[in-house]
């Protein structure tokens, strides 16, 4: 099994190489083209500002990628947003591979949304032995709306996607990697797909 995550200068890296490592999985960390082309699975994390983080995708070429990969990827948190159309943060365009935006949450509730809350309505394989309502680790201000390629629900000022899939292409708000047995069996099942 050969495992990349991609490394593009926004990503909480050492988390989830540590994370794999407990599944006995020695995860590469690269920005080459070819060595993400030729991996089995994908991981495309990311902390930080969208717009920062979609420039240095574009710098290294990387945006023009990573929506050709044809084998499983796995966006985590800002990763999983920068796979959307544009995300209101910095009024950014994304990479467009799922068909929505992403907003902000509004001043009504405290933002950053930090800590743990419940996912439910799952619908994918991504989820194999995880219970409704299972409680995964958040740390965001933007999110993405209710929409058709959702995948898992969220329940914080509204009900919103929690988790995203697009063809090969999946995407969790989430942090699998900071969320306990509950995450490592979400990695494992991406493992698995």
């Amino acid at each position: 099994m050969k495992l990349v995550i991609i490394d593009y200068g926004a990503g909480n890296i050492k988390s989830i190489q540590f994370a794999f490592k407990r599944l006995g999985i020695d995860a590469v960390l690269t920005d080459n083209p070819e060595q993400i082309k030729n991996a089995d699975k994908v991981i495309f994390p990311g902390v930080g500002e969208a717009s920062s983080a979609m420039e240095k995708l574009k710098d290294s070429g990387l945006d023009t990628l990573i929506p050709t990969l044809t084998q499983p990827v796995l966006g985590i948190c800002l990763g999983m947003q920068l796979m959307c159309e544009n995300c209101e943060e910095g009024d950014t365009k994304a990479l467009g591979i799922f068909e929505v935006d992403v907003v902000r949450f509004s001043d009504a509730v405290k933002v950053p949304q930090i800590g743990w809350n419940q996912i439910s309505n799952l619908s994918s394989p991504l989820f194999k032995g995880i219970k409704e309502m299972e409680y995964q680790y958040f740390v965001h201000s933007y999110y993405v709306p209710n929409t058709s390629q959702k995948i898992a629900s969220c329940n914080y000022e509204m009900n919103y996607a929690a988790a995203l899939q697009q063809d090969n292409f999946y995407g969790v708000q989430f942090h699998p990697e900071k969320s306990g047995k509950a995450g490592e069996l979400i990695l494992k099942n991406f493992i698995n797909l």
